[in-house]
């Protein structure tokens, strides 16, 4: 036995976990949840690292009970608790039928809807704004692909800074950075994918003249509200724990603001929809809820023992002796873990403990936003593109088409995406230098 771990030992640390990383993303595709694919992952790292069983048993206990773990995983779960009951209340539909006819501008409406969606982070949320961007695109003869393609692409341009996403909270929490900064750092690549996105549906369809009337928009935003007061309370009350709290709970002022800020708004919507106790417990008892608390809890496991077998630290410093370009790693690694996994929170969990050492390592921690900002834009250009996406598969499904032509649409937006993340992280290389 000692032999095969001297054996082990002698076997480069970037090999090591790279094997790791293929052997989670098997167990994946062997349809295990996530969650029991990072603690497994988590359990063997420990193992090819040299830890021994009360070494393992103590980092999983420290990850479990750190308070940005706890923290977050409330705020994931309180995030998909109000998310479910907007929908189970009546008040998502009422949201999508305040929307109607308040753009008149085809494009606008077919783009705006599923980007309305999509400021709600729940699984396969694509389904949701299908009927209406079906119900548009009918008028315009368009063709499935398109159908499916806008559906899909629109739903998914907030997912790189919306504070309500489970994977930039989780990115705050493994780089220690600020919450908001990292939203004002990563905010503009909206802007990119929204233009991109626009590219293959320039000359699809034609401008109508708006009609004489006009519909009012305050039925639509009082749907609206308890979402822009998760994020508007949510910030002000950040900022204001972070001023009130004890040194030793600084860490998590900014989640505590937001926890209070879903508990409130929760509370709104069971309330004004007169929600009754036995879907209230039905909603809370799901277990999506379970698998989401699940993942969360064995990625920052994952993470704490990446660090505590000094994982982390040997990889920095082959990749320091290999003479390896930091950029190239950034936009590859995660890319790959995104595409073969199909969603943001495993590309963070995985790659971004890694990632953040090398930052540190190379003494670039001035840029670590925008190295933040470069690797959820290449990671997420892998989730999009990944065929175990959840959005993507039921997007198709309904509006009848294949992967392949939705692909050939992405072509050109994911290219402006991946070009537009590296030209944006170069300006501010240059700012900050």
């Amino acid at each position: 036995m000692d032999a095969v771990f001297a054996w082990i030992e002698a076997v480069p640390a970037i090999v090591r976990i790279a094997v790791i990383f293929v052997l989670i993303l098997l167990t994946i595709k062997r349809n295990w949840s996530l969650g029991s694919a990072f603690l497994a992952g988590s359990i063997l790292m420990g193992i090819v690292f040299g830890m021994g069983p009360a070494a393992l048993v103590r980092s999983v206990f420290l990850a479990l009970v750190d308070p940005k773990t706890l923290s977050l995983a409330v705020v994931v779960s309180l995030i998909l608790v109000l998310s479910h009951a907007l929908e189970a209340s009546g008040q998502m539909g009422r949201l999508l039928d305040g929307f109607k006819g308040l753009i008149r501008n085809p494009r606008l409406n077919l783009v705006t809807f599923p980007a309305l969606i999509g400021l709600l982070p729940m699984p396969g949320g694509a389904i949701f704004s299908a009927p209406m961007v079906k119900n548009l695109g009918s008028e315009h003869e368009l063709p499935p692909a398109y159908l499916s393609y806008i559906n899909y692409w629109f739903r998914h341009i907030w997912e790189y800074w919306w504070p309500l996403y489970p994977g930039v909270l989780l990115t705050t929490a493994l780089a220690g950075v600020d919450l908001w900064q990292l939203v004002a750092c990563t905010a503009p690549l909206t802007i990119v994918v929204l233009l991109a996105g626009y590219w293959p549906l320039r000359a699809m369809i034609g401008t109508p003249e708006a009609p004489s009337s006009k519909k009012a928009a305050l039925p639509f935003l009082k749907e609206l509200a308890p979402v822009v007061f998760v994020i508007v309370f949510g910030l002000i009350l950040g900022l204001i724990f972070s001023r009130l709290f004890p040194q030793a709970l600084l860490p998590v002022a900014k989640e505590a603001g937001l926890i209070l800020a879903l508990l409130i708004a929760l509370l709104w919507v069971w309330r004004v929809n007169r929600v009754d106790w036995k879907t209230r417990w039905g909603i809370v008892k799901n277990p999506a809820l379970v698998k989401m608390v699940y993942m969360v809890a064995t990625i920052l496991i994952f993470k704490g023992i990446l660090e505590d077998s000094e994982a982390v630290a040997l990889v920095s410093r082959e990749m320091l002796s290999w003479n390896i370009p930091l950029l190239p790693i950034i936009m590859l690694l995660p890319f790959l873990v995104g595409a073969v996994a199909g969603i943001t929170i495993a590309f963070v969990g995985t790659t971004f403990p890694i990632l953040i050492s090398l930052v540190d390592v190379l003494g670039n921690q001035a840029l670590l936003l925008p190295y933040l900002m470069l690797a959820l834009a290449s990671g997420f250009a892998g989730v999009l593109v990944s065929p175990l996406h959840l959005c993507l598969l039921l997007s198709n499904q309904y509006f009848h088409t294949s992967l392949l032509p939705v692909y050939k649409l992405m072509r050109v937006p994911l290219l402006a995406l991946l070009i537009g993340a590296l030209a944006y992280f170069e300006l501010l290389a240059l700012w900050k230098g």
